[in-house]
Protein backbone atom coordinates (compact mmCIF):
# COMPACT_ATOMS: atom_id res chain seq x y z
CA UNK A 1 0.00 0.00 0.00
CA UNK A 2 1.44 3.52 -1.16
CA UNK A 3 1.91 5.39 2.15
CA UNK A 4 1.15 8.80 1.02
CA UNK A 5 0.04 9.92 4.24
CA UNK A 6 3.58 9.37 5.83
CA UNK A 7 5.08 12.57 5.64
CA UNK A 8 1.41 14.66 6.13
CA UNK A 9 2.00 17.03 9.30
CA UNK A 10 -0.19 17.78 12.36
CA UNK A 11 -3.39 19.91 11.14
CA UNK A 12 -2.94 23.46 12.62
CA UNK A 13 -5.70 24.60 14.87
CA UNK A 14 -8.50 25.38 12.74
CA UNK A 15 -7.02 24.97 9.83
CA UNK A 16 -9.15 22.03 8.55
CA UNK A 17 -11.86 21.47 11.06
CA UNK A 18 -15.46 21.86 10.37
CA UNK A 19 -17.27 23.90 12.84
CA UNK A 20 -19.71 21.04 14.91
CA UNK A 21 -22.77 23.38 14.19
CA UNK A 22 -21.74 22.56 10.25
CA UNK A 23 -21.30 18.88 10.99
CA UNK A 24 -25.16 18.94 12.42
CA UNK A 25 -26.65 21.44 9.92
CA UNK A 26 -24.62 19.13 7.29
CA UNK A 27 -27.29 16.08 7.71
CA UNK A 28 -30.19 18.18 8.37
CA UNK A 29 -33.18 17.65 5.53
CA UNK A 30 -33.51 21.08 4.54
CA UNK A 31 -29.39 20.82 4.13
CA UNK A 32 -29.60 17.87 2.43
CA UNK A 33 -32.40 18.61 -0.16
CA UNK A 34 -30.97 22.73 -1.07
CA UNK A 35 -27.17 21.92 -0.77
CA UNK A 36 -26.59 19.87 -3.83
CA UNK A 37 -28.86 22.16 -6.05
CA UNK A 38 -27.64 25.75 -4.46
CA UNK A 39 -23.91 24.81 -3.47
CA UNK A 40 -22.26 23.86 -6.52
CA UNK A 41 -24.40 27.16 -7.93
CA UNK A 42 -23.37 29.36 -6.23
CA UNK A 43 -19.55 28.27 -6.00
CA UNK A 44 -19.33 28.49 -9.02
CA UNK A 45 -20.82 31.73 -9.80
CA UNK A 46 -18.71 33.25 -7.24
CA UNK A 47 -15.93 31.87 -8.49
CA UNK A 48 -16.58 33.12 -11.47
CA UNK A 49 -17.73 36.38 -10.61
CA UNK A 50 -14.34 37.56 -8.68
CA UNK A 51 -12.23 35.46 -11.17
CA UNK A 52 -11.32 32.91 -9.09
CA UNK A 53 -10.38 34.85 -5.76
CA UNK A 54 -13.48 33.71 -3.79
CA UNK A 55 -15.29 30.24 -3.00
CA UNK A 56 -18.31 30.64 -0.69
CA UNK A 57 -17.74 27.15 0.47
CA UNK A 58 -14.21 27.60 1.58
CA UNK A 59 -16.06 29.77 4.66
CA UNK A 60 -17.16 26.47 5.69
CA UNK A 61 -15.28 23.52 4.48
CA UNK A 62 -11.62 23.08 3.08
CA UNK A 63 -12.78 23.25 -0.78
CA UNK A 64 -11.35 23.78 -4.23
CA UNK A 65 -12.86 22.96 -7.63
CA UNK A 66 -11.89 19.89 -9.61
CA UNK A 67 -12.32 20.05 -13.61
CA UNK A 68 -12.37 16.49 -14.80
CA UNK A 69 -13.15 15.49 -18.22
CA UNK A 70 -16.47 13.75 -19.00
CA UNK A 71 -15.91 10.04 -19.92
CA UNK A 72 -18.67 10.49 -22.19
CA UNK A 73 -18.28 13.38 -24.09
CA UNK A 74 -14.60 14.20 -23.76
CA UNK A 75 -15.88 17.99 -22.55
CA UNK A 76 -14.43 19.66 -19.27
CA UNK A 77 -16.67 19.71 -16.13
CA UNK A 78 -15.74 21.71 -12.76
CA UNK A 79 -17.04 20.87 -9.81
CA UNK A 80 -16.81 22.37 -5.83
CA UNK A 81 -15.64 20.24 -3.54
CA UNK A 82 -14.31 19.83 -0.19
CA UNK A 83 -10.63 18.01 0.30
CA UNK A 84 -8.32 17.11 2.79
CA UNK A 85 -4.74 18.57 1.87
CA UNK A 86 -1.87 16.71 3.07
CA UNK A 87 1.15 19.00 4.14
CA UNK A 88 2.95 17.23 1.51
CA UNK A 89 0.93 18.60 -1.48
CA UNK A 90 -1.74 16.01 -2.23
CA UNK A 91 -5.36 15.50 -1.09
CA UNK A 92 -7.96 13.25 -0.54
CA UNK A 93 -11.52 13.60 -2.38
CA UNK A 94 -14.84 11.88 -1.08
CA UNK A 95 -17.53 11.50 -3.49
CA UNK A 96 -20.39 11.56 -1.01
CA UNK A 97 -22.48 13.23 -2.87
CA UNK A 98 -24.83 13.94 -0.28
CA UNK A 99 -25.20 10.68 1.05
CA UNK A 100 -28.01 10.38 -2.45
CA UNK A 101 -28.37 7.03 -4.00
CA UNK A 102 -26.53 7.57 -7.46
CA UNK A 103 -22.46 8.37 -7.40
CA UNK A 104 -21.45 12.09 -8.89
CA UNK A 105 -20.59 12.15 -12.54
CA UNK A 106 -16.95 13.58 -11.24
CA UNK A 107 -16.11 10.39 -9.52
CA UNK A 108 -16.85 7.93 -12.48
CA UNK A 109 -14.78 10.92 -14.82
CA UNK A 110 -11.97 10.15 -12.39
CA UNK A 111 -12.38 6.37 -12.92
CA UNK A 112 -11.94 6.42 -16.87
CA UNK A 113 -10.25 9.22 -17.27
CA UNK A 114 -8.14 9.99 -13.92
CA UNK A 115 -6.19 13.43 -15.14
CA UNK A 116 -7.83 16.26 -13.58
CA UNK A 117 -7.28 19.71 -12.39
CA UNK A 118 -7.64 20.69 -8.68
CA UNK A 119 -7.77 24.87 -8.14
CA UNK A 120 -6.70 25.14 -4.36
CA UNK A 121 -6.57 28.57 -2.63
CA UNK A 122 -6.21 30.08 -6.14
CA UNK A 123 -3.62 27.91 -7.56
CA UNK A 124 -4.38 25.47 -10.50
CA UNK A 125 -2.72 22.08 -9.58
CA UNK A 126 -2.91 19.03 -12.41
CA UNK A 127 -3.22 16.21 -10.50
CA UNK A 128 -3.86 12.31 -11.30
CA UNK A 129 -6.47 10.32 -8.88
CA UNK A 130 -5.81 7.05 -7.60
CA UNK A 131 -8.97 5.39 -6.23
CA UNK A 132 -8.49 4.17 -3.18
CA UNK A 133 -9.87 0.41 -1.83
CA UNK A 134 -11.73 0.08 1.30
CA UNK A 135 -8.50 -1.06 3.28
CA UNK A 136 -7.06 2.47 1.71
CA UNK A 137 -10.10 4.55 2.50
CA UNK A 138 -9.99 2.63 6.55
CA UNK A 139 -6.59 4.09 6.86
CA UNK A 140 -7.10 7.44 6.20
CA UNK A 141 -10.91 7.86 8.09
CA UNK A 142 -9.36 10.35 10.26
CA UNK A 143 -8.64 12.85 7.85
CA UNK A 144 -11.82 12.23 5.94
CA UNK A 145 -14.00 12.74 9.04
CA UNK A 146 -11.96 16.04 10.03
CA UNK A 147 -12.96 18.05 6.71
CA UNK A 148 -16.14 15.79 6.34
CA UNK A 149 -17.74 14.76 9.87
CA UNK A 150 -20.95 13.53 8.18
CA UNK A 151 -19.28 11.11 6.22
CA UNK A 152 -20.81 8.43 7.87
CA UNK A 153 -24.00 9.86 7.98
CA UNK A 154 -23.98 9.91 3.89
CA UNK A 155 -22.47 6.22 3.55
CA UNK A 156 -25.37 5.33 5.30
CA UNK A 157 -27.89 7.12 3.06
CA UNK A 158 -26.37 6.05 0.37
CA UNK A 159 -27.32 2.71 1.49
CA UNK A 160 -25.76 -0.03 -1.42
CA UNK A 161 -23.68 2.47 -2.98
CA UNK A 162 -19.65 2.27 -1.56
CA UNK A 163 -18.76 6.17 -1.00
CA UNK A 164 -15.67 6.65 -3.69
CA UNK A 165 -12.64 7.93 -2.15
CA UNK A 166 -9.27 9.35 -4.42
CA UNK A 167 -6.26 10.60 -3.67
CA UNK A 168 -5.33 13.68 -5.90
CA UNK A 169 -1.58 13.42 -6.58
CA UNK A 170 0.25 16.43 -8.20
CA UNK A 171 1.60 15.27 -11.34
CA UNK A 172 5.04 15.71 -11.83
CA UNK A 173 6.74 17.75 -14.72
CA UNK A 174 9.36 15.21 -16.49
CA UNK A 175 10.91 18.09 -18.37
Amino acid sequence: MPSFGASRAPTPPGRQTVHPLVARIGVSRLCLFLAPRLLPVLDLAAHRLTRGRWLPSRLVLPAGLLTTTGHRTGRCHTVPLCAYAFAHGSWLVAATNFGRDHHPAWSTNLLHHPHAVLTWRGRQHQVTALHLSPHQVSAFRPQILTILPFYDDYATRAGHRAIRVFHLRPVVDSR
